[in-house]
């Protein structure tokens, strides 16, 4: 190079100054045209980092709202959807202070909660908390005019479509819809200007999910209020490294003195103001570091251009340095929006992908099935888990999910894909297998559940249900996969938990005709004709006298016909139907009881019943309406009420003894009957059920048992019934047993109301009505 460069000054002082000046002003036209190109590009290049940064810390804004709002509702939903709480508010005069520890300050105090109030079925406020603290009466009461949209659109007084974050009653779910909720979690959700400050605001209904809810226009409602404008713009700030966020209610929308805006917009377009922000600007940092290094670079242009052959390698030298500072920025510009994009699409708690990659991965697996390929889909739903919540905390429930998504990761293959949709449903994208493969899994995933959980020094055991769709068998919609396995779900729940179902036509064909069911049987409430309450007589094992009856309800379809109550009483129980169904029974059965003053009347409660506030009270003003005294109802009860040993359920129970009526037991020794069960809830009469009574003589244990129970029944004080009696084999061994009633084909089936007082008018002493004891 020393040697070209030489070759070349001896050139051009051969050529003359005429040359000598050609020559230097082409090289110096050459070098300027190369700088001013050189320094446009780095500008772009600065001017486009720049811009991407910002457009990266403001879709990281607008992302942390949104998964705030996600954050509201879910944590919401731990108290609103609690049987706990809502049991808590049925109360005539509810414990404010367990309701503020355990809702108020704990969702304050975990959740970083700011505001809390409960609406009561009227939309009164009944309770408030700022800040962890409760509120005195009367403060806050004017909060309807902020949130008044919110509850008219959960009451269903409003209707709009859902927004990706919330479940409107009778709304489909939004298309991009991520929030990790339960069914059950009716609910808006939004940003709002709550008390002149933005926030995150979610009114959610307090809702028993074990045993029903009340009507959507009785329920109270759990308010949760975050403002965007302090320890959450914080925790934004400071977690993503954004300087001086702050709100700006009356912005124009133009940055001043170097910031960026970004609109706060309701999901319904209202704009509450501007998220504004000193963004980070790292081209415009290298543009600041470079600049002395570009300006001494131009003032040398003489010495370069002289110096040219000499200087060549050490300007080139630079100008990779400076590549390599852009390349860089670029590198951590990259990480930072692949941390964003994992953030995005996966579950916080578990690290498994969401609802939306999941749904996403799905969508990518329906494209490949136009090649020949097929795969599975797989949702499973944890039984018993929100038990181990309310035994342990919320931390345990955490640490459970936590290890069944490991167990749940360990026992697929690395071509499947795992997702966690929100509380404690999961879901498995199995491709490329068989149903037999898919029956393997199934297996040894139950397998896997079926151990007992480790959780904060406690064993806890939880079951698993799953239910199964193929792709392209069931379909090659993602939204008609995901249904089907919904339906294969909700079939192994029904058929007892803790196993798989494939999806089957049948299944989908059983969903709408319980729907069709479900609709007729409104109808048939409320057009009489359809409905009839028929009575089985119970007779006096020694006299042999009719002392009392059951009422029963039957249902004669016009179009269907007769329809088994083990039919439609679940449905009923599933819909809320079951509420008027009682009522209406029992108005039937006060008008026996009037009509035969001689007998007592037996009618079967409902668990869900027991759910709904003030439900012994209801009863209880029912019969003395109908000028009937309780003495003469008897209320049969099943062993899930008493097993589930609530408060409300013992309290209910206990009311209408003291009341007056008579507390029966009913299908007694099939459940989880025990002496603790008819200490604890006093009942008057234990049914033996139908079972044992048919296998005496053919079951070597049923005798024992059968004489166990009467004597058991007989040493508390308690009359024994015998269900199913249908020989006279069986009536015999039971009197001599010491039964007290017996019940069944032999003696009669359920008959009408007009048969019932043939019965009475009989001449044969046996059947003569007899007072009952």
């Amino acid at each position: 190079m020393e040697s070209s460069a030489n070759t070349t000054t001896t050139a051009l002082v051969a050529a003359g100054p005429r040359s000598r000046t050609i020559y230097v002003f082409s090289l110096c036209a050459i070098f300027l045209a190369v700088a001013i190109v050189f320094v446009l590009g780095l500008h772009l290049a600065v001017r486009k980092s720049d811009e991407l940064s910002a457009q990266r810390q403001s879709r990281e804004i607008a992302q942390a709202v949104s998964n705030g709002l996600d954050d509201l509702a879910q944590a919401q939903e731990g108290a609103a959807v609690w049987d706990l709480l809502a049991w808590e508010l049925a109360k005539p005069m509810p414990d404010w202070a367990w309701v503020d520890e355990n809702v108020g300050q704990w969702l304050h105090g975990l959740f970083r909660h700011d505001a809390l109030y409960i609406l009561d079925g009227a939309d009164r406020l009944v309770y408030g908390s700022a800040n962890g603290q409760a509120l005195p009466p009367g403060e806050h009461a004017d909060i309807l005019q902020d949130i008044g949209q919110f509850v008219d659109l959960v009451r269903g007084r409003r209707t709009r479509q859902n927004n990706p974050h919330e479940r409107l009653p009778g709304q489909p779910l939004a298309a991009d819809n991520s929030l990790r909720t339960t069914p059950a979690a009716v609910h808006a959700t939004d940003v709002a200007i709550f008390r002149g400050r933005p926030a995150a605001v979610s009114v959610m209904r307090i809702e028993a999910p074990l045993h029903g809810a009340a009507s959507d226009d009785r329920a109270p409602l759990l308010v949760n209020v975050r403002y965007l404008d302090g320890s959450f713009l914080r925790d934004l700030s400071r977690n993503n490294q954004i300087e001086a966020l702050h709100f700006h209610r009356f912005a124009t929308g133009q940055a001043h003195d170097g910031e960026y805006a970004t609109e706060l917009v309701s999901s319904e377009g209202k704009r509450l103001g501007y998220l504004m922000w000193l963004p980070d600007l790292p081209g415009s940092e290298l543009w600041q570091a470079l600049l002395p290094l570009l300006a001494a670079t131009l003032a040398g242009l003489g010495g370069i251009i002289v110096l040219l052959s000499t200087r060549t390698y050490r300007l080139m030298g630079q100008q990779a340095r400076n590549l390599e500072q852009l390349r860089s920025a670029h590198v951590e510009l990259r990480a930072r929006e692949a941390q964003a994009h994992h953030l995005a699409f996966h579950d916080v708690l578990t690290g498994l992908p969401n609802r939306a990659l999941f749904n996403n991965c799905v969508d990518q697996a329906l494209g490949r099935t136009r090649t020949g390929d097929s795969f599975a889909i797989l949702l499973l739903d944890l039984d018993r888990f929100k038990h181990v919540n309310d035994t342990w905390g919320h931390l345990a429930g955490d640490a459970l999910i936590q290890e069944f998504a490991s167990r749940l990761s360990g026992a697929v293959s690395t071509q499947d894909t795992v997702a966690r949709l929100g509380g404690d449903e999961f879901a498995i994208l199995a491709k490329g297998r068989t149903p037999q493969s898919i029956a393997v899994l199934a297996d040894a995933i139950l397998a896997q559940v079926r151990r007992p959980f480790e959780v904060l020094g406690n064993r806890a055991f939880v079951g698993l249900s799953i239910g199964i769709s193929f792709a392209p068998q069931n379909g090659t919609d993602r939204a008609e996969l995901m249904r089907k396995a919904d339906i294969a779900l909700y079939r192994a729940k029904d058929e007892g938990r803790d196993r798989y179902c494939v999806f089957s036509a049948e299944m989908d064909e059983t969903v709408k005709v319980r729907a069709a069911i479900e609709e007729d049987l409104r109808r048939a409430l409320a057009s009489p004709g359809e409905l009839q309450v028929f009575y089985q007589p119970q007779i006096d094992s020694q006299t042999h006298a009719l002392i009392g009856v059951e009422a029963l309800a039957r249902w004669n379809h016009p179009v269907r016909g007769p329809i088994s109550p083990q039919l439609f009483v679940p449905i009923a129980e599933d819909t809320g139907l079951i509420n008027p169904l009682g009522q209406w029974v029992l108005a039937q059965a006060c008008r026996a009881a009037l009509k035969w003053p001689g007998l007592s009347v037996a009618v079967n409660l409902s668990p869900v019943q027991f759910q709904s506030g003030g439900f012994a009270e209801a009863v209880t003003s029912q019969v003395l309406a109908a000028g009937v005294h309780p003495s003469r109802i008897e209320l049969e009860v099943t062993e899930g009420v008493l097993v589930d040993d609530d408060q409300r359920v013992r309290t209910a129970l206990n009311t209408l003894r003291k009341n007056g009526f008579r507390i029966a037991l009913d299908d007694f020794g099939t459940g989880y009957s025990s002496l603790s069960y008819l200490r604890k809830f006093e009942v008057d009469k234990i049914k033996i059920d139908r079972s044992f009574i048919q296998s005496i003589g053919q079951a070597a244990d049923s005798t024992p048992i059968v004489s166990a129970v009467v004597t058991l029944g007989h040493a508390m004080g308690l009359t024994v019934t015998a269900e199913g009696v249908e020989t006279p084999e069986q009536r015999d061994f039971l009197a001599t047993a010491g039964c007290n009633e017996f019940q069944g084909f032999l003696f009669s089936k359920a008959v009408s109301e007009d048969e019932i007082s043939r019965l009475l008018e009989r001449a044969d002493p046996g059947w003569q009505a007899q007072p009952p004891a």
